[in-house]
């Protein structure tokens, strides 16, 4: 089985390597002609642990900029284009539907797997645009920026949308050998309708935020409280109890990054668009934000108005910045008058410095860490 992937991304290009390495035979396409070269001259710029040396080894890979071309040479081609989201909260999935276009005039049967995150629904949508020989799926992947090429190992499951109208036990099965190959645990295959997976796409992200915000709330009330030294012990407790679990139970900043956030704002999109008062979704995003403003107001009572920062991105070890919490409350403590200290970090360092400069002057400033900073200050840490 020759294996297509159209958008080759951070998540795509490591789900293609991934596949390769697996035994298959892999061709991706990209609309940037220079990252496509760089492809095939087995180069890349990348902070995703283990893609460059995948990358390096790949015998059975090749790039292209031609959708066409991956789908008329492959059998089972997955898209993990970008979908952005809307003001709304929900996805814009103009990309998909590019990618749908792309199948126009093929007559050959093919199977279509979307793995990028869509509306509950859209995969419906797609089939009915689709010629009647190719089958739809839905597979997204639940995977962490910093992390992917361990996420998509180690995956504690593997959700598998299907049409029965327009999908084949075969693919199935040969969908379910793929990630057999890949995992390194049993791979654990839940196969439901299109829009039932998608919907359990954002759902479980749903859970995660307000799991995050739950262990905050709780920590923040403990500070409150004048229990602060006792957070770790007491959500250390709660998560013992097997019906809470402790994943995702820790008190520190709030939920951000490109995934949860979004998945969040989506989830309660789409409920409301069903006429459904579950607004769960806007309540955590509402907790995240109070809990942002609490860790201001207590980082300046216990500083002294000069703060250092490790890290700015939305966690340790990555170069992403998108709704990161460390950042907020940079930019939180600089609205108030106080001086910040950054760490430099090159992967980052350009994504934010003329903005910061441009807005705080000379109260911030980037330095090579904590032992060269001349004076007093609070180094802000969770």
């Amino acid at each position: 089985m020759k294996i297509g992937l159209i958008g080759a991304g951070r998540l795509g290009i490591c789900f293609a390597l991934l596949c390769e390495e697996a035994g298959y035979e892999v061709v991706v396409s990209d609309i940037r002609e220079d990252y496509v070269e760089s492809l095939n001259n087995r180069e890349i710029l990348t902070n995703e642990p283990e893609v460059s040396s995948l990358l390096k080894s790949a015998k059975n890979f090749r790039a292209t900029t031609s959708n066409k071309e991956v789908i008329d040479e492959c059998d089972l081609i997955y898209t993990l284009v970008a979908t952005p989201s809307l003001p709304d909260g929900s996805y814009n999935v103009s990309s998909v539907w590019d990618v749908v276009k792309s199948f126009e005039g093929v007559t050959s049967k093919k199977s279509f797997v979307v793995g990028c995150t869509t509306n509950p629904g859209d995969c419906d949508k797609f089939a009915k645009e689709l010629p009647d020989n190719i089958e739809i799926y839905y597979n997204p992947e639940f995977i962490a920026q910093g992390s992917i090429i361990n996420d998509l190992r180690n995956a504690d499951m593997v959700l598998l949308g299907s049409d029965s109208q327009r999908t084949s036990e075969e693919t199935i099965l040969k969908i379910k050998e793929l990630y057999g190959r890949i995992q390194i645990s049993e791979e654990n295959v839940y196969v439901m309708s299109n829009t039932a997976a998608e919907l359990t796409k954002i759902a479980v992200n749903c859970y995660l935020t307000t799991k995050i915000s739950y262990a905050n709330m709780v920590g923040d009330i403990l500070r409150r409280s004048g229990c602060g030294d006792e957070i770790d012990n007491v959500l250390n407790s709660i998560g013992d109890d097997s019906r809470v679990g402790k994943k995702y139970l820790k008190y520190g900043y709030g939920y951000g990054g490109p995934c949860l956030p979004r998945d969040n704002r989506a989830f309660a999109a789409y409920a409301k668009s069903l006429g459904l008062n579950h607004n769960l979704g806007f309540v955590t995003d509402e907790i995240n934000n109070q809990h942002a403003k609490y860790l201001c107001d207590y980082f300046e009572s216990v500083g002294e108005g000069v703060f250092y920062f490790d890290y700015v991105t939305y966690k340790k070890d990555c170069d992403i910045i998108t709704e990161s919490q460390q950042l907020l409350l940079v930019k939180n403590l600089l609205d108030r008058g106080h001086r910040v200290y950054i760490k430099s970090d090159n992967r980052v360092i350009h994504q934010i410095r003329d903005d910061l400069y441009h807005r705080y002057g000379e109260r911030v400033r980037f330095v090579d860490g904590k032992n060269s900073i001349k004076e007093k200050f609070y180094e802000v840490d969770l």
